[in-house]
Formats: C-alpha cells, sequence, structure tokens
C-alpha cells in the first residue's frame, strides 16, 4: 500500500492509502519471463502450420527447440 495526500482547493488535506495492485498475471505465467524475437512472416506462417500439422503449441514447439539446442550444447533441457 503507498500513503497519498490529497490537496483540495481549500487547502484541506486528506490522507489515505491506495490499495496494493492486484496482480493481472496468470498464475500460469507468473514466474517465468518472456522471450521473442523478430522473424519473417514466413516462419510465423510456416511454425503456425507445423503446430496444427502436430496437433501442439507454438509455444510446445519452442519448448522442444529450445531442449534440442541446450542437450546440443551440453545444458540441461529445461524448457
Amino acid at each position: 500500500m503507498k500513503t497519498v495526500a490529497i490537496l483540495s482547493g481549500e487547502g484541506e488535506v486528506a490522507i489515505g492509502t491506495t490499495p496494493k495492485p492486484i496482480s493481472t498475471v496468470p498464475p500460469s505465467r507468473q514466474g517465468k519471463k518472456m522471450i521473442s524475437g523478430h522473424f519473417d512472416k514466413d516462419v510465423h506462417r510456416q511454425l503456425k502450420m507445423l503446430a496444427l500439422e502436430k496437433d501442439t503449441s507454438i509455444q510446445d514447439l519452442l519448448s522442444e527447440a529450445l531442449n534440442a539446442l541446450f542437450e546440443r550444447n551440453n545444458k540441461p533441457p529445461i524448457a
């Protein structure tokens, strides 16, 4: 909470607290970071098509690709 002072036009001061903002981040995304990049529109289209063909999501495909990259570089697959 934050303490605030509100001045009225007559020189009066009102002091109160503002409520703590409610998180708008869904629980499934809490503690996670966005990783992104800019690619040609054809890359996006092909990725969407592959996700449809495999009946999965783009995020799952990217996790799979990142884990393959990690393993290829002797890192644990944590994506």
